[in-house]
């Protein structure tokens, strides 16, 4: 990408505003102010956030949501087209008692 040759307004301003920004980049603040503990909010670490929103522990939450009918049904179900056209046809062809 070529260096486009264009006069600043204002320079000052501008090398302020970068060494603001290199200062959060490189975490000044943070060595500068270190916290006694990493903690948030709530009070758990950054490794169980990761842990709770991982996709694996997403899934398992909503699996415990679902009623036990719903997973009956998930359960006993035919996972691919032809296997519900058989089980339609199993059903229809039974005599009505």
């Amino acid at each position: 990408m070529p260096l486009l040759n264009q006069n600043i307004a204002e320079p000052e301003a501008c090398d302020q505003m970068y060494e603001s920004l290199a200062r959060l980049h490189s975490n000044y603040y943070k060595h500068k102010y270190p916290r006694p503990r990493d903690t948030t909010f709530s009070g758990l670490s950054v490794e169980e956030y990761k842990l709770i929103l991982s996709t694996d522990t997403l899934e398992e939450f909503k699996e415990m949501n679902k009623g036990m009918w719903k997973k009956l049904q998930e359960k006993f179900a035919p996972k691919s087209p032809e296997e519900k056209h058989k089980t339609w046809a199993r059903v229809l062809s039974r005599p009505r008692t």
